[in-house]
């Protein structure tokens, strides 16, 4: 059985993986970044609206009361270490990279001591000669840490998104914002641009003094630093404009194209949050009425990408260190959200607990089965 990249169990027969692209997949065509870095740099740290949906989801997960069969493995993900918390920051390089690679260092006697989040773009799999992953190589610098991804006890975990071209790592959100990401950080180039040349283009100065007489090259260039000076800029916007003989102004009217542009930057705006799963109403964004209200997109945020997102880091984390330790209860690992104290979930729990305990067909075990709890010891 294959669990994220270790092995666990007997050794089974397996088919050799195709030799596909191997590495962070997914960059994009035409002027827009193609690296993963360049990417970061455009839509986390260039772009409000991308930062907020990747913060939203990731502090949401992060935040999350959990459940966990161990006192240990509870204490083990939840501890941080002057950062972020282990599950915020996985959350984030999953929605982004979409590959989150988390170490496990041992202590002396064995067990589990810490986890610590490795940047996954400094990862690259070493691979067997049927093309499984038999190692993941983290270099910093000059210097690379070799790990081993074997059960029982893996040195480190890998947790992707689905890929459909690639064996070995998963496909982020980010690339498929990509192309949103670069009209939206360019109307806000525009904008400023605009700002600071009086704001709009509202008009133009048409000499005509009559007699055919162009004017010379002096006046043109001193009518133009008499605009620039005077009229450019934010700080001129509604100066009036005092005109000399066979001047006049002409105002322009605004093409189609200038007419929607805050359209086109309102579009690119949702579809960047529909890229992370986040619903625009939660982002402020106009021109959104999917939802009733800001309760009802919230409980949809949650129950449409949290929810599923921390099922697969929290099941692919306690698969993980399934064998570092012998846990507590029947000896497995196990990890999960506590639904009943996520306030956005509320309504939703109760509605489930008021019908669990009206039916009178069920036994307790069932009935503690459906809303999440565990089986009462005999």
């Amino acid at each position: 059985m294959k669990l994220f990249g270790w092995k666990a169990g007997r050794e089974v027969s397996r088919p050799a993986l195709s030799r596909g692209a191997v590495g962070f997949g997914g960059g994009v065509t035409g002027d827009w970044p193609r690296s993963y870095e360049a990417q970061v740099r455009e839509a986390y740290l260039g772009n409000a609206v991308a930062q907020r949906a990747v913060r939203l989801v990731a502090e949401s997960l992060g935040g999350a009361p959990l459940v966990a069969s161990d006192a240990r493995l509870l204490a083990l993900v939840s501890a941080r270490t002057g950062g972020p918390p282990l599950l915020e920051t996985i959350a984030a390089q999953l929605l982004l990279h979409g590959n989150a690679f988390v170490q496990v260092l041992a202590r002396a006697d064995g067990g589990p001591a810490a986890l610590y989040p490795l940047r996954p773009e400094r990862v690259s799999v070493e691979a067997d000669a049927q093309g499984w992953p038999a190692a993941y190589r983290y270099q910093v610098g000059t210097s690379v840490a070799r790990l081993s991804p074997d059960a029982p006890r893996p040195e480190v975990v890998h947790l992707r998104g689905y890929h459909p071209l690639d064996d070995h790592f998963g496909a982020g959100c980010l690339s498929a914002a990509s192309g949103a990401v670069a009209v939206h950080n360019a109307t806000a180039r525009w904008n400023k641009a605009l700002l600071d040349n009086a704001a709009r283009p509202s008009g133009a100065l048409v000499y005509d003094p009559g007699d055919g007489a162009a004017l010379s090259p002096d006046q043109f260039e001193r009518l133009r630093a008499e605009m620039e000076a005077a009229f450019a800029g934010a700080a001129n916007a509604g100066r009036p404009m005092l005109l000399e003989g066979g001047l006049k102004w002409q105002p322009l009217s605004l093409s189609p194209a200038d007419l929607d542009f805050a359209g086109t930057r309102a579009a690119a705006a949702r579809e960047i949050a529909l890229a992370f799963g986040v619903p625009p109403m939660l982002l402020g964004l106009p021109g959104d009425s999917t939802y009733a209200n800001y309760k009802e997109a919230n409980r949809a945020l949650w129950r449409l990408t949290v929810l599923p997102m921390a099922g697969a880091i929290l099941d692919g984390l306690a698969a993980g260190l399934a064998g570092w330790a012998e846990w507590e209860g029947d000896g497995s690992a196990s990890l999960a959200i506590d639904l009943d104290r996520v306030p956005a979930l509320a309504d939703d729990r109760a509605t489930l607990w008021a019908t669990v305990s009206a039916a009178d067909f069920l036994t307790e075990a069932e009935k503690r089965a459906m809303v999440g709890l565990p089986a009462v010891p005999a």
